[in-house]
């Protein structure tokens, strides 16, 4: 009795053993649900194919009286041990990355005819979802392009050994781009600009309305006649050299002839920086001169300049008349 008491046990015991056991949750790694993606222990037929699953980013729930129906019809040790037993599938997903779309579109582009450093933009960009470990490869079976308003349209296909094929029908611009310094915070009128106040940004050939400093060469030591804000680029007739002699000032006049040189103190009635022509008054006779900047409160007059006779009045920036 007790032998056939213990035969029975292990009976049990092996018939447990092999009984089969519900996965409640399941994460795909393919379009495909197989019966190991149900069942643990799930017998010889576990690599059986049972269907197209969820989309990548889905999901599907498979209730008790499918999953019980699924066992008995491939051979599965599994009863439902109560109603509310379910599989969940998933199969992870993630968006198609906008700049994996750009860098398929771009070759495609340029050779039609657009700028190699074009700034593309897609209208509307809604991704499709793509299984998250997968990085499929593009093609592009069709792209209309304007070169005049650089408008495009394109289909891409988009297809890897792990997801099924995917058609995605894109439309933008491409805009040309050049790379010029900008104002790396509000440069007040008068600034003195330095290399710290420039930095580098790609902008829309299109914005650019003026002729632009194209590298930080070009403006920094100059002055700015100007305000320019946070990001923008420096107008090349913005830039001018850095004043050195202001109107109303002193300054030093030099007058250079052969065998002599003088040098005497006057008013300036203009500013300018180096090299600039500006007039100065000569406060003795109250003849006005023409001459060069050639330093701070410094002027030169040319050898042979005739000054200006007195007459009329100048004002200077505190409200003083002087004769001319």
């Amino acid at each position: 009795m007790r032998a056939l008491l213990t035969g029975l046990a292990l009976l049990c015991a092996a018939h447990q053993a092999a009984a089969a056991t519900l996965r409640p949750m399941t994460s795909l790694h393919g379009p495909v649900v197989k019966l190991s993606d149900l069942f643990d222990d799930a017998g010889p037929r576990a690599a059986q194919a049972l269907g197209p699953g969820p989309a990548p980013g889905g999901r599907i729930v498979v209730e008790a009286p499918q999953l019980a129906a699924i066992a008995r019809q491939f051979g599965v040790d599994w009863q439902p041990a109560s109603p509310a037993d379910r599989a969940v599938l998933d199969w992870p997903g993630r968006p198609l990355d906008r700049d994996a779309v750009i860098a398929a579109l771009r070759p495609a582009l340029v050779d039609a005819g657009a700028a190699p450093d074009s700034d593309i933009d897609i209208a509307g960009f809604n991704p499709p979802v793509v299984p998250f470990d997968s990085r499929p490869a593009a093609s592009i079976s069709q792209l209309d392009y304007d070169a005049a308003s650089g408008r495009f349209s394109a289909l891409l296909s988009f297809s890897a050994p792990d997801m099924p094929p995917l058609d995605l029908r894109v439309a933008g611009r491409a805009e040309p781009t050049v790379t010029v310094p900008v104002a790396a915070a509000r440069l007040p009128a008068g600034t003195v600009v330095r290399p710290g106040d420039l930095r580098m940004a790609r902008l829309h050939a299109a914005l650019l309305h003026a002729d632009v400093a194209g590298a930080p060469e070009q403006a920094v030591g100059l002055e700015l006649r100007h305000q320019v804000l946070p990001g923008q680029p420096l107008p090349v007739a913005d830039l001018q050299p850095p004043t050195l002699v202001s109107r109303g000032g002193s300054v030093l006049v030099q007058l250079d002839s052969p065998g002599i040189a003088l040098t005497a103190k006057g008013v300036a009635l203009d500013s300018g920086g180096l090299g600039a022509a500006v007039r100065v008054l000569n406060p003795a006779s109250r003849a006005v001169l023409d001459a060069e900047v050639i330093g701070p409160a410094r002027v030169r007059v040319a050898p042979g300049s005739m000054p200006q006779p007195p007459g009329g009045a100048a004002r200077l920036p505190n409200g003083a008349l002087v004769l001319r």
